[in-house]
Parts: C-alpha cells; sequence; structure tokens
C-alpha cells in the first residue's frame, strides 16, 4: 500500500502507518510479547529465587510494564515523523531501538538471575528462546528499516522489507512467546490438546512417589472407626473413599486439600525446587480468594501463607490442615460411617483379605445406607431407607 503496489479508492483509518508501524509493532506487538515474557520471569525470580510469591500480581504488573510503550506509541502519534511511505526519520531511529533493547536486557537480567534453577517444565529453555527470537527480531528489523531508509527507490526492496518485518515482528515472535510459563502444568496439558494427557496431577508431574490411582497392591487396612482421622486418611484407599463421600457432599475441597498437602510432604526437605511447584500449586488451586478449589480457612492463616517468606517451608500448610481437619471432623466423618461409601470401602476390605463376615462385629452404625441416592448414587442400588443423606445443616461454612 505504502507504494501503490495495491490501489483503495478510498482512504480508511487502517490503512494509516501509524495504525501498523506504530501500534501493531509496538505496544499491540513486540512490546506486548516482551512484556508478557518479562513478567513471567520476575515470576520465577520472585517465586524460586526469592521464594515468595510476588508482590504485585501478572494482571497489574504487565500494563505497568507495557506502560512505555504504549506512552511511546502515542507520542509518535501525536509527532506524526512518518512520511508517505511509512518512513520515520533516521533521528527517531535510535531512541525506538533503545526501547526495544531495554527489554530484551531487562529479560536476560530476570532470566540470568534465575540460571541456576532446575526447572522441571523447561521455562529457562522457554525463556532464553525468547531472548534468542528477540534479539534476532530487533536485529532483522533493524536491517530492513535501513535499507528502506536508504534505497526507498527501489519498490521491491520495500515490498521484501516490509514482508520480512511482518514475519519477523509477529509470526516468528508469537510463535515462541506464545506458550505460558506461569502454569507449568497447565502449559504441558495444554501443548498436548490432541494427544492423551501425560499428568493428571501435579504430583505426577513432579515425580513424587505413589502418587496418582490407586495400584490393586495397595493394601486395604481393618478400618476402626474410633481411630482419628488424621491417622485413618493417612491410608490412601481410605482416603479416596471418604474424598469420594465428601464430594459428593458438595464438600470435598478440605479432603482434596489435604491429599495434595500429603503429596507435597513426600518431597524432600532438601529438594526445595520441586517443594516449591507443590506449594505454589496448592496455594492457586485452594488458597487464593477465588480459587477453583478454595478451602473454608480463616483469613489470619490464609494470609500467613499467601505472605510468607519461604514457599519451601515444612509446615506451610500446618494451620490450614488444623482447621481443616475440625472441619470434617465435625461435618462428614460422622454420615460417611452411615453412607453406601463405607459399605463399600468395607466390602473391597472384605474380599482382599478373604473373609466376608468379620471385622464388623460390635461396631455401631445408624440406619442410614448411603448418603447419595438416585442419579447421583455411584452404585446404581436402590436404598430400601429413604431420607437419608448427607447432612448439610453443618455444611453451610462449606
Amino acid at each position: 500500500m505504502s507504494i501503490n503496489f495495491l490501489k483503495f479508492e478510498k482512504s480508511h483509518w487502517w490503512q494509516s502507518c501509524y495504525v501498523w508501524a506504530v501500534w501493531i509493532e509496538g505496544p499491540l506487538g513486540f512490546g506486548l510479547l516482551l512484556s508478557c515474557r518479562i513478567a513471567q520471569a520476575f515470576q520465577l525470580h520472585h517465586i524460586f529465587v526469592k521464594r515468595q510469591l510476588p508482590p504485585i500480581r501478572s494482571y497489574f504488573f504487565l500494563p505497568l510494564i507495557l506502560l512505555p510503550w504504549v506512552a511511546g506509541a502515542a507520542f509518535v502519534h501525536v509527532k506524526r515523523p512518518l512520511n508517505d511511505r511509512c518512513h520515520m526519520g533516521t533521528h527517531w531511529i535510535v531512541p525506538v531501538v533503545c526501547l526495544h533493547t531495554i527489554y530484551v536486557a531487562a529479560l536476560v537480567g530476570f532470566t540470568w538471575a534465575i540460571r541456576h534453577i532446575e526447572f522441571r517444565f523447561n521455562e529457562l529453555k522457554d525463556l532464553w528462546q525468547g531472548i534468542l527470537v528477540s534479539s534476532l527480531s530487533i536485529g532483522i528489523w533493524f536491517a530492513a528499516f535501513i535499507s528502506n531508509e536508504i534505497r526507498d527507490d527501489i519498490w521491491w526492496l520495500q515490498v521484501a522489507s516490509r514482508i520480512l518485518l511482518l514475519i519477523t515482528a509477529s509470526v516468528l515472535v508469537l510463535f515462541f512467546f506464545s506458550i505460558s510459563s506461569s502454569q507449568p502444568l497447565l502449559s504441558q496439558i495444554s501443548l498436548r490438546k490432541r494427544e492423551p494427557l501425560e499428568f493428571q496431577t501435579m504430583g505426577q508431574a513432579l515425580g513424587i512417589p505413589d502418587s496418582g490411582l490407586l495400584l490393586q497392591i495397595d493394601s486395604v487396612p481393618v478400618i476402626d472407626p474410633n481411630e482419628p482421622l488424621d491417622k485413618l486418611l493417612l491410608n490412601k484407599r481410605f482416603r479416596q473413599s471418604f474424598m469420594a463421600f465428601a464430594d459428593s457432599c458438595l464438600a470435598g475441597e478440605s479432603v482434596h486439600f489435604y491429599n495434595e498437602v500429603h503429596e507435597h510432604d513426600k518431597i524432600p526437605v532438601d529438594d526445595p525446587v520441586r517443594r516449591i511447584y507443590m506449594a505454589r500449586h496448592i496455594i492457586e488451586k485452594y488458597i487464593v480468594a477465588g480459587a477453583s478449589m478454595e478451602v473454608n480457612i480463616s483469613y489470619r492463616t490464609r494470609q500467613e501463607i499467601l505472605t510468607t517468606t519461604n514457599l519451601a517451608h515444612p509446615d506451610l500448610f500446618n494451620n490450614a490442615l488444623n482447621e481443616l481437619m475440625q472441619l470434617m471432623k465435625t461435618n462428614l466423618v460422622k454420615d460417611y460411617w452411615s453412607s453406601m461409601f463405607f459399605i463399600k470401602f468395607k466390602e473391597a476390605n472384605m474380599r482382599f483379605n478373604g473373609h466376608e463376615q468379620e471385622s464388623m462385629a460390635g461396631w455401631n452404625f445408624s440406619p442410614r445406607l448411603s448418603s447419595v441416592r438416585g442419579a447421583d448414587d455411584p452404585f446404581h442400588q436402590e436404598h430400601v431407607l429413604k431420607g437419608f443423606g448427607c447432612d448439610n445443616r453443618d455444611l453451610d461454612t462449606q
């Protein structure tokens, strides 16, 4: 369009050089993508080097570091230094190139500060790729810009150089910068949309021993309802049964939280990187206000976790776990012993140990058979006794 190779009868705002050469290439293009990488490197530096959550959220930090690009584009738009062929004067080249270079240098600085961290999901590799591609893009962009300024009488050079600018400033940069490293597990899954998921839980992704589904060889112990709940939950099969019951009562967040913290505690204390990965996953899923499975804990306990100075601390979730254990004992345990979930668990226990009638003598149960009925019953059985479900009166706080 700039050399009239493609002609339009009317002039429209979207044909303006300032839309494409200033705003699309700057704040909405290279600047936005590079700012996203800087925000990710900033987060990784705080989480894995300083071992604490970033002091500012990404949705606040990103517009803040993008502000110089917006201000620069607005200044150029007001001064209008571009000629009718979208060429900028040579005295504008230095500040424009400096703005690009400063952001690349900032990305290099944050990446260099986290180079010693043994990341589990190739975050550091992605950042180095981003630095390489952005540096090459700036070099190619600068060469093409100079070619346009020196030989603007050669039309094919104009077209070729601007096509090259389009490719390097948008397609290649977008390809390398589109992979987010802010959520490692989510990135692993999102890259395999058409393939079976490699990891179903963060514990499996981090290689935590015995993490994931139950195995046939897992033991089914004799369960005594008189034992403390925290001791009973140490058994994986009981924990899965109790979790399914809690989910049926729409109060499963506490049990899921206990399960994830139990996985977290399996990671050795001398492996802070994996502990931080798991801790951050738990915080994002259960602790942050508005999280997908936010647990019901006190404000003080929540703030203690969110403002911790050591994400790898072995007692990070102890207070939250104590509060939730008390809630589970108050709201769920009594109903579980009289539910179909426990009856099925007991039957599995009997089959595994080779006896059908033992171990239940002397145990007292209420007459309720199950806490779920109808379409929600996973065992598809008709219940003889009606009117017995989860007691939601004690679950209001959940």
